[in-house]
């Protein structure tokens, strides 16, 4: 066999180029102001993919590469979003500040209860995240004076930007707002790929592909687990806080499981072996739920017939298969 030949068969083959996908990615979301219109879209509605397009990745975190099903991740979407509100209405009309009160209310939760439930694999965990989702749910439903119950919390906006030498108005402007979330959910997402690019972050891969080869490699699984459910949680409630300044209002349907199944759905079909897959996976679900519910109230039907579709013909995802397609 001849040198070429045996380079060839040996050297595995290099997915694509990660930086490409991603420079066509960030080039489309610095133009949506300017071809969105054009399409009949709107800012809102793209600053609303970036907002569930980053819960869908961070939620990634746990299912495409540590391997753990959590079915109850809106809990953390949801306490980040009264977190946010909360802190605007009672303690200073500050935008970071809310974003911090936020973090920290869905990220403390969710560190102390996985660090309860790490230990537990399968069906199992997976059940008693929803069981978990369920009660931070009921409490927020029933706790009026603090929460506003069924009717949400209202009363709070989110503020001006004061960066010392200049301020910058994402009240009314609604694409200085667009460029604000662009720029959390990149500084966002940037974090999340250095942490899978470490050391940390491939264990999480190694755990997800053999937990017992890890274990035997000395892996402390369940500190990872938890670790890793934590991390997730305090993206997760970043993207929730974001959501409450993008509508100025939280509600108790941000912690319910329905949520938690759409955000599923969302990794699913944009590809959860894929760092980008969730994102792609929000914009068709957001577009798609903006579009067919204006025609029609049984919208989640096309779009449940929708995933199955995509789950049937593309396992991968539509990321994932389209970097599959790149390989050969």
């Amino acid at each position: 066999m001849s040198t070429a030949t045996t380079t060839a068969v040996t050297t595995p083959v290099m997915p694509a180029r990660p930086w490409l996908t991603t420079a066509i990615i960030f080039a489309a979301l610095l133009t949506v102001p300017v071809w969105l219109p054009m399409l009949g879209g709107y800012t809102a509605l793209a600053g609303r993919v970036l907002v569930l397009g980053l819960a869908a990745m961070s939620f990634n975190l746990l299912l495409g590469f540590t391997g753990v099903m959590s079915f109850g991740h809106a809990a953390y979407f949801g306490l980040g979003a009264y977190g946010a509100g909360l802190t605007l209405k009672y303690i200073a009309p500050s935008t970071p500040l809310a974003m911090v009160g936020g973090v920290l209310l869905g990220g403390i939760l969710g560190s102390l209860f996985g660090r309860l439930i790490a230990q537990r694999r399968g069906v199992y965990f997976a059940m008693v995240t929803v069981a978990f989702g369920q009660i931070a749910f009921y409490v927020t439903y029933s706790w009026d004076s603090l929460t506003g119950g069924y009717d949400g919390l209202r009363g709070f906006s989110r503020a001006p930007l004061n960066l010392g030498f200049t301020t910058i108005d994402i009240t009314n402007n609604s694409t200085y707002f667009y460029y604000f979330l662009l720029f959390v959910f990149a500084v966002a997402t940037g974090l999340q790929a250095l942490l899978l690019a470490s050391p940390f972050g491939r264990t999480l891969v190694a755990i997800r592909e053999n937990e017992r080869r890890a274990r035997f490699l000395g892996i402390p699984i369940e500190r990872h687990i938890w670790m890793s459910f934590s991390i997730s949680c305090c993206f997760t409630a970043l993207a929730g806080a974001l959501y409450a300044l993008l509508n100025n209002f939280a509600d108790p349907m941000g912690l319910h499981y329905s949520l938690s199944g759409e955000i599923v759905i969302m990794t699913v079909m944009g590809g959860m072996r894929a760092f980008w897959g969730p994102l792609i996976g929000a914009a068709l679900f957001v577009v798609l739920q903006d579009y067919i519910s204006s025609m029609t109230v049984n919208w989640m039907s096309f779009v449940g017939l929708i995933f199955v579709l995509v789950v049937l013909f593309f396992p991968r995802g539509l990321l994932g298969m389209l970097q599959k397609g790149t390989e050969k």
